[in-house]
């Protein structure tokens, strides 16, 4: 995440912390304050979705959106793709550049906590940082 820019700063959330709505009140966050990062399969193509953890992605209009077909990655290549267990998958330190975009739905939240790629931790960033160190484009999926 250095690389990226980011601090590199990742934590371990507390052992209370075992689901999102877990994880939020342990930070004292609002639950769409915590990013989820996703990987889906745009046509052939792996890319990685940015999502408010109080969204859901519909697949059939962001897929028309982003024009082609979007399914859910299965967990093998989400591993492949992204080096990193569904679940605790970070926005950067994949092996290689996913194509990303960010939820609009974060900008309004000052601060933002997202997975730090492996089971357990998170890391604090916020809306305009994740654009940037993801090279990432905002989407709204509302």
């Amino acid at each position: 995440m250095i690389a990226r820019g980011h601090h590199g700063l990742i934590v371990t959330a507390p052992e209370s912390a075992t689901g999102p709505v877990e994880t939020a009140e342990a930070l004292e966050v609002e639950l769409a304050a915590l990013v989820h990062s996703q990987v889906f399969l745009l046509g052939d193509d792996p890319i990685l979705l940015l999502v408010s953890a109080v969204h859901r992605v519909d697949t059939e209009r962001t897929g028309a959106r982003l024009d082609g077909p979007l399914i859910p990655a299965p967990p093998h290549l989400v591993v492949r793709y992204t080096g990193q267990l569904p679940g605790s998958i970070a926005p950067v330190g994949h092996p290689a550049n996913l194509p990303t975009w960010v939820d609009s739905g974060l900008s309004g939240h000052r601060e933002l906590w997202a997975a730090g790629g492996s089971p357990g931790t998170v890391f604090r960033t916020s809306y305009q940082e994740l654009l940037r160190i993801t090279a990432g484009l905002s989407l709204d999926l509302d």
